[in-house]
C-alpha cells in the first residue's frame, strides 16, 4: 500500500478501544481490521493519512499474526483477504452496459476557450445559459475502468477497451487497497463506477528500484535482465493486467472514482457533483482537487494552477476534465458519434527539461541512412525518463549547434519522439568544441557519403551489420510482414549466431537451434514458426514495403500493388510504367527500378518467391465505383471494421484513404477515440465529419450527409 506523510489537517476516524488479544483474540482481530479500514478510507478518500508507514504495516502484520494463529477468525472481507492467489489464464470480453465514451481534447488554452464558446451558443440556443456550473478534475494518467457493485459488493471490474468491450481484471482490482471489495452506508441495487487506476510516482520509483535489484541478481547468474519501467502510465497498466492477481497487488495500484454508470435502486443525482459526493459517501476514492466552478473564467484558472503545479502531486496528470455539472443539460448538449458535447480535456502543454548531452552518436537505418542522436544523462520529461533524442541529420546539429557537454533542453510531448531544442550557453564548457560529423560509418568502417543536394549520409556497404539488422528488423515489423515474435532483440540474437543475414533468411530460420537457446521451450519455436508461415500470405504490398527500397512506403507499395497486379510486373517494369502509375513520383519510380535493376537484390527476391510468400497483388474491384477519385480519411475504433478494412472498401470503391486531413479530403470517418488533431484538422477545413452509420451510406451511395 504506498503512503505518504501523515498529515494532521484531516484525522482518521476513531479507533475503538483495543481488546486484549491474550484473553479475546476475536475482539483484537475485528479492531485491527476497523483501524486499518478506518486508515485505509484516511488515505485514500481524504488524502490524510494520519499514521506512518512503519505503523500501519504494524496492524497488519498483526493482523495476519493473528489470523494465522487462529483460522477460524479470517474473513473473506478481512484486508489480509484482498487477494486471490489463483493466476488468471485470460482476460474475458465484458460489453459494458453503458458506453464508456473518450473525450475530445483541448491541446492549448485557445482551443479550450473555443470549447467555452461554443458550448454557450449551444446553452443559448437550449435556453440553458445562465447559471450553469462546471466541476473541473484532474486527468489522471492512468487506465480507465468500470467497477460493477451489486449490494454494496464489488462483482465486476473491466477495462475501458474500446468503450464497449473491455478486459475482465476483476481479480486483479481486489488486490487493490484504494478499491473497496464493500461500499459502506446505505448502498444502491447496482452501482457501476467508472474511475481511473494508476500507479503513484512513488510506487512507480520503489517498482524501478527492485526491478533493478533484480537485473543485478540476474546478470550475476548469467541470467538477461528486464527492461526498466519507463513511465508510470505504461508501468500501471501493465501491473493491472498481469496474469497473478498477486503480483498486481504488489505493485502499490490506486484508484480514483470520477463517475456514475449505471444506477439501480435510487434515483440518480441531478448533477455530477453530487454523483461525486453520492460516491464518496459510499467509501469510493474521489480525487480531493476536483472543483465546481461557476463560471469559465474559473474553469480557466483551475487549468491554469495545474499547469503549473502538476509536479506537486504523487501521480502523473496529462490534463484537467471540465464538465457541465448539471445532467439535464448534458443530456439536452447530447453527444458526437465518439465523445459528448458536455465535456472537453483540457491536455496540458509540451513538457521542457534541461539536461546533459553526454555523447552525439550516428545510427545507421534499414536504407543505411546515418542519423546523429544525443546521448543524454537521463531526465523524465513528458512522462517518461528520456536519455537519447534525434538531432536528425548534420545539418540540424550545426543549427542547433549542441556539443557534448552542452546543458541543452529537451522537449517531449507525450507519446512524440524526445526533441533536443537547443544548449543552454551560459553553461557551456570553456573548452567545449562543435562537433563534427564522422567520415566513416560507426557499425562497418566504410565511408559515409552525402550526395549533392541530400541532407542525409548514407553508409553505401550493403554488408554493414547495423544497416542488415535494421533492415530485417523493418521487414518483421507490424507495418511491413508482421511475424510477431521476431523483434529487434531476436533479429540482433539470431543475427549474432548466423542463423540470419538478410530479410529471406527469416523464411529458412532453423527452428530445432533456436529451440536450443535459453528462453525458447516447445511453445514459443511453435509461435515463431507460426508467426513465419502466416508472412507468407501477406498481401503484395506489405512485402514492398518490407523490402526496405528508398522512398517507397506504405502508400506507394500499395499503389504499385494494385495498379501493376505482381511482383513480377513491377521487377520487369520499364522507369517509364513505374512513373505512369497515378500516385508514384519520379524520385519513388527511379528508386525502385533501380532496386530491381540489381543483381543482388533480384537474387534476393527469387529466393523469397521460393519461399513461397505471396507475389500477387488485389484483384481489381468490381464494386461500383461511388467514391472514384474521392479521398476519405478513417480514424478511431469502428465496430464493423477494423481500419485496415475501412480503408480496404473505400479504396476497392474507387478511393484513396490516406492517413492525415488535408483540404482535399472529402470526408472524415471517425469511430471510437480518433486522432483529435484529425477531427480539429477536419472542422477547420470544413470537411464533413462520418459517423459509422453515414460511412455505410457512403460506401453505397457515395452520397455525403447533406
Amino acid at each position: 500500500m504506498p503512503r505518504s506523510n501523515p498529515s494532521p489537517a484531516k484525522p482518521a476516524p476513531p479507533a475503538p478501544a483495543s481488546p486484549d488479544a491474550e484473553l479475546d483474540p476475536a475482539g483484537r482481530v475485528e479492531y485491527l481490521r476497523d483501524r486499518i479500514r478506518a486508515h485505509d478510507r484516511s488515505y485514500y478518500e481524504l488524502d490524510a493519512p494520519t499514521i506512518p508507514d512503519a505503523d500501519y504495516d504494524q496492524l497488519v502484520r498483526e493482523l495476519r499474526s493473528l489470523e494465522s494463529a487462529h483460522p477460524d477468525l479470517i474473513t473473506p472481507d478481512s484486508p489480509t483477504q484482498r487477494v486471490s492467489g489463483a493466476a488468471s489464464s485470460q482476460f474475458a470480453p465484458v460489453q459494458h452496459r453503458v458506453r464508456m465514451m473518450s473525450l475530445d481534447n483541448a491541446m492549448d488554452a485557445d482551443e479550450l476557450r473555443a470549447w467555452g464558446e461554443r458550448t454557450g451558443r449551444r446553452l443559448a440556443e437550449l435556453g440553458r445559459a445562465d447559471d450553469v456550473r462546471y466541476v473541473c478534475e484532474l486527468k489522471i494518467d492512468g487506465l480507465a475502468v468500470s467497477l460493477r457493485y451489486e449490494s454494496g459488493a464489488l462483482v465486476l471490474a473491466a477495462t475501458r477497451g474500446d468503450g464497449r468491450t473491455g478486459e475482465d481484471v476483476t481479480e486483479n482490482v481486489r488486490g487493490i487497497d484504494a478499491v473497496p471489495a464493500e461500499l459502506v452506508g446505505p448502498v444502491p441495487e447496482v452501482i457501476e463506477v467508472r474511475g481511473e487506476i494508476y500507479l503513484p510516482i512513488a510506487s512507480f520509483h520503489r517498482l524501478r528500484e527492485r526491478t533493478e535489484a533484480e537485473n543485478q541478481e540476474a546478470v550475476a547468474a548469467g541470467r538477461r535482465p528486464r527492461p526498466l519501467p519507463a513511465n508510470p502510465r505504461n508501468a500501471g497498466a501493465g501491473s493491472l493486467r498481469q496474469k497473478d492477481p498477486a503480483v498486481t497487488a504488489s505493485r502499490g495500484l490506486s484508484f480514483w472514482s470520477y463517475q456514475l454508470g449505471e444506477l439501480v435502486g435510487v434515483d440518480a443525482p441531478p448533477t455530477h457533483s453530487g454523483a461525486l459526493d453520492l460516491l464518496g459517501a459510499l467509501g469510493l476514492p474521489v480525487n480531493p482537487a476536483t472543483r465546481s466552478c461557476a463560471s469559465l473564467d474559473e474553469v480557466y484558472e483551475f487549468c491554469a494552477h495545474w499547469v503549473e503545479h502538476r509536479h506537486e502531486l504523487d501521480y502523473e496528470i496529462d490534463g484537467v476534465v471540465v464538465k457541465i455539472d448539471d445532467l439535464d443539460v448534458q443530456q439536452a448538449l447530447g453527444v458526437t458519434s465518439k465523445a459528448p458535447r458536455w465535456a472537453i480535456a483540457y491536455k496540458l502543454p509540451p513538457e521542457e527539461r534541461t539536461t546533459r548531452l553526454l555523447d552525439i552518436q550516428v545510427s545507421i537505418g534499414r536504407t543505411g541512412k546515418a542519423t546523429p542522436f544525443a546521448v543524454m544523462e537521463p531526465v523524465f520529461v513528458g512522462g517518461s525518463t528520456v536519455a537519447m533524442a534525434t538531432l536528425h541529420n548534420e545539418d540540424q546539429v550545426g543549427v542547433k549547434d549542441v556539443r557534448p557537454g552542452d546543458t541543452v533542453v529537451v522537449r517531449k510531448a507525450g507519446d512524440v519522439i524526445p526533441e533536443v531544442v537547443g544548449p543552454v550557453l551560459e553553461f557551456r564548457p570553456d573548452d567545449s568544441v562543435p562537433w563534427v560529423f564522422p567520415a566513416d560509418c560507426p557499425s562497418c568502417g566504410e565511408p559515409l557519403v552525402r550526395a549533392e543536394g541530400e541532407a542525409q549520409h548514407l553508409c553505401v556497404n550493403e554488408a554493414c551489420p547495423q544497416k542488415r539488422w535494421a533492415a530485417v528488423c523493418h521487414f518483421a515489423s507490424r507495418g511491413a510482414m508482421d511475424i510477431e515474435g521476431l523483434g529487434e532483440t531476436q533479429v540482433q540474437t539470431f543475427m549474432d549466431l548466423g542463423l540470419i543475414a538478410d530479410v529471406a533468411d527469416v523464411f529458412t530460420l532453423d527452428l530445432e537451434r533456436i529451440g536450443e537457446l535459453r528462453g525458447y521451450g516447445e511453445t514459443s519455436v511453435e509461435n515463431l514458426r507460426a508467426a513465419v508461415d502466416a508472412a507468407r500470405s501477406r498481401p503484395l504490398a506489405r512485402l514492398l514495403f518490407g523490402l526496405n527500397i528508398s522512398h517507397l512506403g506504405q502508400a506507394g507499395a500499395e499503389v504499385l500493388a494494385t495498379s501493376l497486379g505482381s511482383l513480377d510486373a513491377i521487377a520487369s517494369a520499364s522507369l517509364e510504367d513505374l512513373g505512369a502509375v497515378d500516385g508514384v513520383g519520379p524520385v519513388i519510380a527511379g528508386s525502385v527500378h533501380e532496386w530491381f535493376a540489381d543483381p543482388g537484390n533480384r537474387a534476393l527476391v527469387d529466393r523469397l518467391v521460393a519461399a513461397g510468400v505471396n507475389t500477387q497483388g488485389p484483384e481489381r474491384s468490381v464494386l461500383p465505383q461511388t467514391l472514384a477519385g474521392r479521398s476519405v480519411v478513417v480514424s478511431g475504433t469502428l465496430q464493423g471494421y477494423s481500419r485496415e478494412q475501412a480503408e480496404a472498401a473505400v479504396k476497392a470503391r474507387g478511393g484513396k484513404s490516406p492517413g492525415s486531413v488535408s483540404k482535399r479530403t472529402s470526408a472524415l470517418v471517425v469511430g471510437a477515440d480518433p486522432g483529435a488533431s484529425k477531427v480539429t484538422k477536419a472542422t477547420e477545413l470544413g470537411v464533413p465529419v462520418l459517423d459509422e452509420a453515414a460511412f455505410e451510406r457512403l460506401l453505397e451511395t457515395g452520397e455525403l450527409p447533406s
